[in-house]
């Protein structure tokens, strides 16, 4: 049986035996200082960590252990409450900042072996020289150790102390050679000159270091109970994530939270150079450091994250590189990031930039300004902006962000937010080409066109007299030229500038274009978006389609979903309401999984889903749709966002009959010097709609001048309207002029036919007028569009009842007929044209119906009484015109509801 089994796992301190008196003196001829061999006291708010001490148990199965972490990381309690745990022989031994020479240390080892209860024979010896020890003493030092049936446990604490290269070598021959009767185990702030991937190679070193000696926020809820301070989880989360669970500054900040009459916030807003947690930090890390490491950690404390070259460009000398590598290697809360990058502490970080501000004031701007300047050059463009605006110098950081191509990503981006506040900063004294273009993205994002073009134009005009190659900048201008014509709807504006890109491409380096793909994706999107404002709908189309392609990516997601936006649009107005769903609900997602719901492309979405909704007389949904963008923040300065909200408002209000209010919908002030030929012709169509149901036909037909030949769906429901108002000729030339080629969608065929189809019913030819209706009941069927069908009027009804018709409207437009295997029941009310929406409770009972759950279930699930679940069965029954639950939940299923 090995030795280390015999060891119990969590025998007392109370088991050790007498051990040998502390009498001898040190090679000096001065007495052991007792105290180094005592272990230390744990404070009553010491917090045990179960994980820790368990994981220090494999301490047993391994020569070396080590702990290593920063000062206050509280490593030493920690070995120390696990040491107090096992039972004997277990040597501890404190080291100071006295001397530890090799005779020194081995003496101190010896006396620490002979205080635990394993004293070393006389063969061994002692120390006669501080500066030396003899190989014989260590050679039989080991031998005896091997001997041993039970392991000596010998715990080391503050070793970073001992610097001496030879006690290394000599405590490494004695661990090696000492077998299965040493157990060592390093309590260290620094790595230890040891050959640890020796022992780390065949599995014979346990390691605890910083990332697991961080307390973890429940720890620290833990702890700060320890101190009388009760606070919830998340605060907790919030100052672990401070202090990345550094030991010390949770205790210390809990210390100063007990004391104040709001400890949460206390601990969520405490100044760190003001507190107890600077005073811990300084005197335990800072004076420690020599005159240049102090100057060193002092300038970089200015940075977020710094390698040796940059910390050199903050100094002005040429030696950051083994500073660091030290000051890493002495977990002197410098942190390494890999690849050469470093960061500070977060604490460490406020506390050395408000102790820089003491030892030397006025420098922090010069070493922004510093920092940015190498970090230009090195490409790190959000670094060199954040230290460029911090400096106060805001052409370096414009000139860097229009030099980098980036100008898009103030609109496009995940930090499209951040960089635009950022420059929000920016004062009208920074004058450049650069500074101005940034202006005008600013001004013209918020639709500031007076301000932005007037910036624009000046940048336009600095560029236009410098002989240098700033074909970046140039190129930043064409997009904001582009922007601008969008603004104004303005289309030969937009394609001049398209065209302005197209040729500085060429001059622009391909790096950058790359790095980039956000400014050819708004730039395009610009264009697109023009383009279907002016109703060059394959046009707009080509060019949507492409950046719908851009390859994938967060700059561009923004783009993509605009562009996706546009074309459900564009279906929608050619009449493909379900392609025009589809890409719409595509737009919505994209934009729910990378951003805002409220992006221009949402927006867009969402108005052409709650067109869609009205069109399937889908009335609730459309409100919800549209209500939704309400507090859309392009909604007042986009021309296609506005027009597209106006119109699906204004269908929405004359589906439910409130034709003043759909009037005063449809005319919005949309922000553009051009008008649109479709948004024109769907005010004009509303007006003329609002005119006829109010009994003014010739105002109706009148007001339908405005309406674009070149819009099908606008003309086919302007020809609608002119038959109603007895000008069949004025409708048979509308309908006329439709092309029917593959744009045109069945929202046009539809109403195209119903238009015919009641031509022939006024004429009498009964079997034209049911043909045409049988033609476009098949149509609207694969759309469900239900919204024609009950605009028809009255005309319509007598053929509806007919039993082919009847049959091709059933299940979606009128109830189905019941199944012929099915009894009787009592007879229906009379079926509505178009089924009347469920409200969400309706629905959510109306789901549990078809799950089989009987009505006192339902009514457990959704915390209802049973009388209320009756009560909107009823209504459900009375909605769906059926009288049975099987026939509720076919009927909805046909409807598509489940």
């Amino acid at each position: 049986m090995s030795a280390v089994s015999d060891i119990p796992a969590r025998a007392r301190v109370s088991e050790v035996p007498v051990v040998t008196p502390l009498s001898h003196t040190d090679p000096l001829g001065n007495p052991f200082l007792r105290t180094r061999f005592a272990l230390p006291a744990r404070p009553r708010t010491y917090l045990s960590r179960r994980r820790l001490v368990d994981h220090l148990d494999q301490a047993f199965t391994t020569p070396l252990t080590l702990l290593n972490g920063p000062a206050g990381a509280g490593k030493t309690l920690l070995a120390a409450e696990w040491a107090s745990r096992q039972s004997p022989p277990v040597a501890w031994l404190s080291f100071d900042g006295g001397d530890h020479r090799p005779g020194l240390f081995w003496a101190y080892v010896l006396q620490a072996l002979r205080a635990c209860g394993a004293p070393p024979s006389d063969a061994v010896g002692a120390p006669v020289n501080a500066s030396r020890v003899s190989r014989r003493l260590l050679s039989t030092l080991a031998s005896e150790l091997n001997e041993r049936e039970r392991p000596v446990l010998l715990v080391l604490d503050e070793y970073d102390r001992v610097t001496d290269a030879k006690v290394a070598e000599q405590l490494e021959f004695v661990l090696h050679h000492a077998g299965r009767g040493l157990r060592l185990v390093l309590v260290t702030r620094t790595e230890p000159l040891l050959p640890l991937h020796r022992y780390r190679a065949v599995g014979e070193l346990t390691e605890i270091r910083s990332a697991e000696l961080a307390f973890t926020p429940e720890e620290a809820a833990a702890l700060l109970e320890l101190h009388g301070v009760s606070v919830p989880i998340q605060a907790a989360r919030n100052l672990v994530d401070r202090t990345r669970g550094w030991a010390a500054g949770l205790s210390l900040s809990a210390l100063a939270a007990r004391e104040n009459p709001d400890p949460e916030l206390y601990l969520k807003e405490f100044e760190a150079d003001r507190s107890t947690v600077a005073d811990f930090l300084l005197a335990e890390v800072l004076k420690r450091q020599t005159r240049e490491t102090q100057d060193l950690l002092l300038r970089v404390s200015v940075l977020d994250r710094f390698c040796p070259d940059l910390a050199n460009a903050l100094t002005h000398r040429i030696d950051a590189e083994p500073l660091l590598a030290g000051l890493h290697r002495e977990n002197a809360f410098v942190e390494r990031l890999g690849h050469s990058w470093y960061q500070l502490h977060p604490l460490f970080r406020e506390i050395l930039r408000a102790h820089l501000r003491v030892r030397l004031p006025g420098l922090e701007p010069e070493l922004h300004r510093r920092a940015a300047r190498w970090l230009r050059r090195h490409g790190h463009l959000p670094e060199t902006l954040a230290h460029s605006a911090a400096a106060d110098d805001w052409d370096l950081a414009a000139g860097a962000l229009v030099d980098d191509l980036a100008i898009g990503r103030l609109f496009t981006g995940p930090n499209s937010h951040d960089l635009a506040q950022l420059f929000s900063h920016m004062g009208p004294e920074a004058r450049s080409p650069a500074t101005d273009l940034v202006r005008a993205a600013h001004d013209l994002s918020h639709h500031d066109l007076d301000h932005g073009l007037a910036s624009l134009r000046h940048a336009e005009q600095q560029l236009a007299d410098d002989d240098r190659d700033l074909a970046a900048a140039r190129l930043s201008c064409a997009l904001l030229e582009a922007l601008a014509a969008r603004l104004t709807g303005c289309a030969p504006e937009v394609e001049k500038a398209a065209e302005t890109a197209a040729e500085l491409r060429h001059e622009v380096p391909a790096h950058l274009l790359d790095k980039h793909p956000e400014l050819t994706a708004l730039l395009l999107t610009h264009v697109g978006s023009t383009l279907l404002w002016a109703g060059r709908f394959e046009d707009a189309r080509a060019v949507l389609n492409t950046v719908a392609g851009t390859p994938g990516g967060p700059s561009t997601e923004a783009s993509r979903e605009e562009a996706m936006g546009h074309l459900a649009l564009l279906d929608y107005l050619n009449g493909w309401p379900g392609r025009a769903e589809r890409k719409a609900l595509a737009a919505v997602s994209e934009a729910d999984h990378t951003g805002p719901p409220q992006q221009t492309g949402s927006v867009i979405g969402r108005l052409v889903l709650a067109a869609v909704a009205v069109d399937r007389n889908e009335l609730d949904r459309a409100q919800a749709l549209i209500d939704q963008t309400a507090d859309a923040p392009f909604e007042a300065r986009d021309p296609v966002t506005a027009a597209g909200r106006s119109v699906a408002a204004a269908r929405l209000l004359m589906a439910r009959g409130k034709m003043r209010a759909a009037v005063e919908a449809v005319a919005p002030a949309v922000p553009a010097a051009v008008t649109s030929p479709w948004a024109a012709s769907q005010e004009a169509l509303v007006t003329s709609a609002a005119h006829l149901a109010e009994g003014r036909p010739d105002r109706a037909t009148e007001a339908l001048r405005a309406v674009s030949g070149e819009q099908p769906v606008c003309a086919v429901e302007a020809a609608s309207i002119q038959l109603a108002a007895r000008r069949p000729a004025a409708a048979f030339d509308l309908l006329d002029s439709i092309h029917t080629e593959e744009r045109t969608g069945p929202a046009v065929t539809v109403r195209a036919a119903l238009v015919r189809a009641r031509a022939a019913d006024a004429a009498g030819d009964t079997a034209t007028a049911r043909k045409l209706l049988t033609q476009a009941l098949l149509d609207a069927r694969r759309e469900r569009l239900r919204r024609p069908f009950l605009d028809a009027g009255a005309w319509i009804r007598p053929h509806m009842a007919t039993a082919p018709l009847h049959d091709l409207a059933a299940g979606w437009l009128t109830p189905a007929a019941p199944l012929h295997r099915e009894r009787p029941g009592p007879p229906s009310p009379p079926a509505p044209l178009v089924v009347v929406e469920l409200s969400a409770r309706e629905h959510d009972v109306l789901e549990r119906v078809a799950r089989m759950m009987s009505t006192e279930e339902i009514a457990a699930d959704l915390c209802l009484s049973v009388n209320t679940v009756k009560t909107h069965l009823k209504s459900v029954y009375r909605k769906l015109a059926v009288n049975r639950r099987g026939e509720a939940v076919r009927r909805a299923r046909d409807l598509r509801m489940l």
